[in-house]
């Protein structure tokens, strides 16, 4: 195990990857010469040359377009997009293409790729670049969905999404980037997709996000324990394949529940969530489910109304004394 940032767990795990598979390559705008736009290849183009690490023009349509095609005839690009909110620009190409070449084909056309960068909201990057986006994916018949909370599964879940033979959307919280933890240094290491992950235990609530919600849900439990009331946190780790075992066995154990988004509320993925736990669990619970999610406006720029369209671990605090309440 070794102490490292989010940012260098994900150079880590492409790095191995790229020395284990001579067909995995990384590809997209400025991930080479510039070394990343948050320095997340940095020292890759130097080690594995410019056949491997590929900048693109700044085309998002044609960089998923050139991965896709790729994946197509065997070979697993890792292409990065500078941010998620510029992949709308693509749309075509990721959810008529990558996404459904696969069944289109009858299963004789593997598409192994991942689209991975920097998303969520905040950080002052105001309305077209403050997406998170993660609904309208895990909407999509053929992709998977990872979004990793922790710096271990930042390396864990990219292996694993590496070797996948499907496409997968790889989310990273930039406001995770600079976030600390252990990480493996074994090669061999990965996270499954499908397991959530407990990350506290407790018994009169349970608060289920995933990404940078998990952070702040942590954040909640501490708050909450001083109320002596104990939360459990359950960290999703990916959308698709979404593992309800761990969900409902939490629900079993505390009877009540909030669900956390910093997504638009509307039609969000928490509202699947809540939805999947009423339609599993719904004799167990005995308060109705509280949602916490972003504000239905355009993000703004202002520090301020920003800070006023984020949700934070004080409106999960409340949203839980509402169920317990």
């Amino acid at each position: 195990m070794a102490k490292m940032r989010y940012l260098q767990a994900l150079r880590l795990a492409m790095t191995e990857e790229m020395e284990r598979d001579p067909n995995v390559f990384i590809m997209g705008e400025e991930v080479g010469q510039y070394q990343g736009t948050y320095r997340v290849t940095e020292g890759l183009l130097n080690k594995f040359g410019d056949k491997r690490v590929v900048d693109t023009p700044i085309s998002e349509i044609g960089i998923a377009g050139m991965a896709t095609g790729a994946a197509m005839v065997g070979l697993r690009p890792v292409a990065e997009f500078m941010t998620w909110s510029f992949a709308m620009s693509a749309m075509d190409q990721l959810v008529n293409h990558a996404a459904k070449i696969t069944y289109m084909s009858g299963g004789r056309i593997k598409c192994p790729v991942v689209f991975r960068g920097p998303a969520g909201v905040g950080t002052q990057l105001s309305a077209q670049h403050s997406h998170s986006l993660e609904a309208w994916f895990a909407h999509t018949p053929g992709f998977k969905v990872a979004m990793p909370a922790t710096p271990e599964d930042a390396k864990g879940l990219l292996k694993t999404a590496i070797r996948d033979n499907n496409p997968v959307i790889f989310m990273e919280h930039a406001g995770l980037y600079g976030s600390s933890g252990e990480v493996s240094e074994d090669p061999d290491f990965t996270v499954p997709f499908g397991v959530a992950a407990v990350r506290r235990e407790g018994k009169d609530i349970s608060l289920i996000a995933y990404s940078r919600g998990v952070a702040m849900s942590l954040k909640a439990a501490e708050i909450l324990e001083k109320d002596g009331i104990s939360a459990e946190v359950i960290d999703l780790r990916t959308l698709v394949p979404l593992d309800m075992d761990t969900v409902v066995a939490s629900i079993r154990k505390t009877h009540r529940a909030v669900v956390i988004q910093e997504e638009w509320r509307n039609a969000g993925f928490a509202a699947e969530l809540a939805t999947r736990i009423y339609e599993q669990a719904f004799d167990e619970m005995d308060a109705p489910i509280q949602r916490v999610a972003g504000a239905d406006v355009p993000m703004p720029y202002a520090k301020n109304l920003e800070r006023a369209a984020i949700p934070t671990e004080h409106d999960i605090v409340a949203a839980a004394r509402r169920a317990l309440s």
